[in-house]
């Protein structure tokens, strides 16, 4: 079964830790069959950790908390059976794990096999830790100037709605007709001046987007709806309630769209 939306699902985006490693592994996958012999596609990460002043983390946990099931009874069992102990049975502690966990970023090198693995193209899929300020998004935009400065060139997609859009474009360079509510954009490395935007509007399937490789290279197609309706079948979100407001909730001409797309498919 498909999502009900014809092109990026906006319920998907509360499950964006998994979405986006499924993203990134499907479209690999997908690259690798239509590279040229001498080139391979890599995933690769940074890693980095959060604190909990940083306000992006309102998206995942800052605590985890861990209850072990009856070890109370154990213990109230254990008391009582030691004279005069009936009364001061020990009450079991909430454990609360406060250290944050690592936050892991993944992407996508396409390098040259046979000049040391140098990389021809990255391609990001933003997240909210990107978007979202503090220490995630500094070292996103360090690494977007970086390959851009470099020459390599940059594919940005980005599938989620919160957060502010860092794409290395400027949103205010980019006309109206171009500004939907998700966005990708391409930079190739031998045209530094260039970019080439992709509308993803919420009412139409996701476009191919075409991925550089050398100068020299054709380019190869990155089929991000196929990858998509992958990350939604696999997910098995076919579970998803579609009654209730998707998180961040959709607003405007969008929200009154969906909810006449959702009423036609009998899910409100």
């Amino acid at each position: 079964m498909k999502s009900p939306f014809p092109g990026m699902d906006p319920y998907l985006e509360q499950y964006w830790h998994d979405v986006h490693h499924a993203l990134i592994t499907y479209a690999r996958d997908q690259i690798q069959t239509r590279l040229p012999t001498d080139l391979r596609a890599r995933v690769q990460q940074r890693v980095f950790v959060e604190t909990a002043e940083e306000s992006y983390r309102a998206v995942y946990p800052d605590v985890h908390v861990v209850e072990y099931p009856h070890r109370s009874e154990e213990v109230s069992s254990a008391a009582q059976a030691v004279p005069g102990t009936e009364m001061t049975a020990l009450e079991e502690p909430l454990i609360l794990r406060l250290t944050d966990e690592p936050i892991r970023q993944g992407y996508i090198e396409i390098v040259e096999a046979a000049s040391g693995h140098r990389v021809i193209t990255t391609i990001e899929f933003l997240s909210p830790s990107n978007k979202m300020g503090g220490i995630g998004q500094e070292l996103y935009l360090r690494k977007q100037q970086e390959v851009l400065a470099a020459g390599i060139s940059l594919v940005e997609i980005d599938l989620t709605r919160t957060g502010r859009r860092i794409l290395s474009v400027p949103s205010d360079r980019i006309p109206p007709s171009h500004r939907t509510l998700y966005q990708a954009v391409v930079r190739r490395g031998w045209r530094p001046q260039e970019a080439e935007v992709y509308r993803m509007p919420l009412d139409r399937p996701l476009p191919k987007i075409r991925i550089p490789l050398r100068p020299t290279d054709s380019d190869v197609l990155l089929e991000l709806q196929d990858i998509v309706d992958l990350c939604y079948l696999n997910g098995k979100y076919t579970d998803i309630d579609y009654r209730t407001a998707p998180i961040p909730p959709l607003t405007g001409e969008e929200a009154r769209w969906a909810d006449q797309l959702l009423r036609s498919k009998g899910l409100r």
